[in-house]
């Protein structure tokens, strides 16, 4: 085949993905809605994965930080064979059932946490042996699975299958399979902290001002939402040490950053319902 026809065949397997996602969906929001509920009463969200999956489930953990302003221990990954695992291949790993034993008990998961298992196969013995560990600890679990039945899916209160099928590169679960995984841990993530009240229509009003690039996103957001301009959000931004949500509230509500701060926290941090008590 040219590289011309390798990549089509490539996207037009691609394309099937989000259809073998969607009959999930409701098993995805029933997750979405338990982990946001552990979340809100102080609770931590964890994945638990090897290779591809857990190299996946690190990215998704890692984004939430700057994109949500979130503490980085909130949504905590544990990936089979440690830090060195996400560069290079730690051979067995994914096979030892004591480390994921050990290393849910480190990371102290918990009766207010969830942890949500992703493997490709469905039976990656680290994902089943953290699944294991976590229910022992109350934990609530999900787990995503590109096959079904699957072990990882009867350890799960919310069991996520999206059968993306035969790889273009047979086994490499790298491709549609990850692909997949990818997007049902967007979904996750981002829909659980839409429901903690990290997002004002689509606007990342908890997003953290750490370079030039945010700072202008920022700036950008407040100026919007406010109806200012931007040098104006600049100086609600300043003014509210640099919390998005805060600015906006100023700008709208036209009170100093202690006063919207209060309002915020007796909203529960929802901007929406702070601006209709205001």
């Amino acid at each position: 085949m040219s590289a011309l026809e390798i990549v089509t065949l490539m996207n037009d397997e691609d394309a099937s993905v989000p259809a073998a996602i969607r009959p999930a969906l409701p098993t995805i929001a029933a997750a979405v809605e338990a982990i946001a509920r552990r979340l809100r009463d102080g609770g931590r969200l964890y994945y638990a994965g090897a290779g591809t999956s857990g190299r996946l489930a690190v990215l998704d953990a890692v984004e939430c930080v700057p994109t949500f302003s979130v503490s980085p221990d909130l949504v905590t990954p544990l990936m089979a064979g440690g830090a060195a695992a996400l560069t290079r291949s730690v051979e067995g790993a994914e096979d030892d059932v004591d480390l994921a034993r050990r290393d849910v008990m480190a990371a102290g998961v918990g009766a207010n946490d969830a942890l949500v298992g992703v493997a490709a196969s469905g039976t990656t013995p680290y994902v089943v042996a953290a699944l294991e560990a976590a229910r022992e600890r109350g934990a609530v679990t999900a787990a995503i699975s590109n096959n079904e039945p699957a072990p990882i899916l009867e350890l799960a209160d919310y069991p996520i299958a999206a059968v993306t099928g035969p790889e273009v590169l047979s086994g490499s679960t790298r491709l549609k399979a990850g692909t997949a995984q990818k997007l049902i841990l967007n979904m996750i993530s981002t829909a659980a902290m839409v429901r903690l009240g990290k997002v004002h229509g689509n606007r990342m009003i908890d997003v953290a001002v750490t370079n030039r690039k945010l700072r202008e996103r920022a700036e950008g957001i407040v100026a919007d939402l406010v109806g200012c301009t931007t040098p104006d959000a600049a100086k609600l931004l300043d003014a509210a040490d640099q919390e998005v949500k805060t600015a906006v509230l100023m700008g709208l509500a036209d009170v100093d950053a202690a006063t919207a701060r209060a309002r915020l926290e007796a909203a529960d941090g929802y901007l929406r319902q702070a601006l209709e008590a205001s």
